[in-house]
């Protein structure tokens, strides 16, 4: 197996479980992937996926190979989803109580309004019911599989989800108040897309959050290794520093891996938990590059500019999650993706770790990660401090006329860019999501379990169901679904 995101463990769990013998290589130091901690003067900040959502989809792994996730993990929900403020004015939280929510809302936008968000969220449950099963779950699903699984009914129930229909139109449609249209607009770029483009199914996210959000204890990183810990006893094998350079083909047919270090690995099956793109652009071999289909650079989804510090902060109180919007949301989008560079006003995501847990005793510093989305682009452009300092300015600015101050010290902070990014994640650019999800098509298109080259499967947030830490599981479990289905029948009974 290449690579130890979550997509990766979730494979390499589901089959050493099955008694099925893993081998599991990854280049960096950890597993986790994109699942990360980054030091700051002794503190561990998570400087990666930060929203736990779909908790049962890690109950059955871990129940599946025999455990139980409480037994590894302490996952508390959230009752504060998330905060939001927007430079123009006006602050609303979100909550696990639809009521709560629902009150806020009449207090930010009126009556009227905070019924409009009733109904979004009947429509954006409507949307998860309808794809959760025949799509989302589905190893290669398509328009007509969606279709034929329910007859006349289940073309009637997609059409009634607006798939061909942009979020931005459709939320113009739910909301007048522009803020809860930018609000839920935002739900797009948790697929790394823009909610101009994006078809109007991307609600469903709305829905999942709304069905709760949960922290666990000392960071996402304690699931990564939590995985990785039960992979070894149930007899896996997991080898961290060791980069694969090739996956061997023979007779049409992927059967190993070659190490950056020249050893050749024979497998019967191999299992990339890689973005699409490094395999289709020869990072993995010209014999494999067949194996997906060609990467599209003008396709790739966002990229970010990251922030992981420490600082004392003032003038507004921070939840766990927290959002802050400019006065012209869409505006960043079209520079991300139509003129490709770094929003002049973005808006602004900030993970408060500390917040709902303990500081250490005298330290007035608190663990903040923020985001801010860009272009994916860091193959061919650099980020030095000089090209930052613009989107550093508009960031403060925001902030300020959110009412929240921010006294950071340099050597308290660590930058990411989307040229880091695309070194950790070749032949990406810095995308962190695969290919973008703009179009009604796109989630179609999107690379299934299987790949074109008999042996090998892919998992991970670029292949089918897409990115976000719950599909990306689900992308692995199916892998290894398909591993097992497709064993010859020696490793098969050897696995019983």
């Amino acid at each position: 197996m290449i690579g130890a995101g979550i997509g990766g463990l979730s494979t390499a769990l589901d089959l050493a479980g099955r008694g099925i013998r893993v081998e599991l290589f990854e280049r960096g130091a950890r597993p986790g992937g994109k699942m990360r901690e980054i030091d700051v003067c002794g503190r561990a900040i998570d400087s990666g996926p930060t929203v736990f959502t779909m908790p049962w989809v890690f109950e059955s792994l871990f129940t599946d190979a025999n455990s139980r996730m409480d037994e590894h993990l302490t996952a508390r929900p959230v009752n504060c989803l998330a905060r939001h403020a927007w430079s123009d004015g006006g602050e609303l939280d979100l909550f696990s109580d639809l009521d709560r929510s629902t009150e806020a809302i009449a207090r930010l936008s009126g009556r009227a309004e905070a019924r409009r968000y009733r109904a979004f969220c009947e429509q954006a449950r409507r949307v998860f019911d309808t794809l959760y099963e025949p799509f989302i779950r589905s190893a290669r699903p398509s328009v007509g599989s969606l279709v034929g699984a329910s007859g006349v009914r289940g073309l009637l129930d997609l059409w009634r989800i607006h798939p061909f229909e942009s979020l931005w139109r459709r939320l113009g449609k739910s909301f007048e108040d522009p803020r809860l249209r930018g609000l839920f607009g935002r739900y797009a770029t948790y697929c790394g897309s823009s909610p101009l483009q994006s078809p109007a199914t991307l609600m469903l996210i709305a829905h999942v959050e709304q069905r709760g959000v949960w922290q666990i204890d000392g960071g996402m990183q304690r699931l990564a290794d939590a995985l990785a810990a039960l992979i070894v006893e149930r007899g896996g094998t997991l080898h961290f520093d060791q980069p694969v350079d090739e996956i061997l083909v023979e007779q049409g047919r992927a059967v190993g891996v070659r190490l950056a270090s020249g050893e050749p690995l024979r497998a019967d099956a191999v299992v990339a938990n890689a973005d699409v793109a490094s395999i289709a652009t020869g990072r993995f071999g010209s014999a494999a590059t067949a194996a997906v289909p060609r990467a599209d650079p003008k396709q790739r989804s966002l990229s970010a500019v990251t922030w992981s510090l420490l600082a004392e902060t003032s003038g507004f109180e921070l939840a766990h999650h927290n959002v802050f919007f400019p006065s012209d949301y869409p505006r960043e989008f079209t520079e991300i993706f139509d003129q490709h560079r770094l929003p002049s006003r973005p808006a602004v995501y900030i993970c408060a770790q500390d917040r709902g847990g303990h500081r250490p005793a005298g330290d007035a510093r608190e663990r903040l990660f923020m985001i801010m989305n860009a272009p994916a682009i860091g193959d061919r452009e650099s980020f030095d401090e000089e090209r930052l300092a613009p989107l550093e300015s508009a960031v403060f600015e925001l902030l300020e006329r959110c009412g929240l101050r921010l006294a950071i010290r340099p050597d308290e902070r660590v930058v990411t860019t989307p040229a880091d990014f695309d070194d950790r994640f070749p032949a990406t650019g810095g995308a962190l999501y695969g290919a973008s999800a703009h179009g009604w098509r796109a989630s179609f298109t999107r690379p299934g379990i299987r790949s074109r080259l008999p042996g090998l499967y892919l998992a991970g947030g670029s292949a089918h169901p897409g990115p976000g830490v719950p599909m990306v599981a689900l992308s692995g479990r199916m892998a290894a679904a398909a591993v097992c289905a497709d064993l010859p029948p020696p490793a098969r009974d050897a696995a019983r």
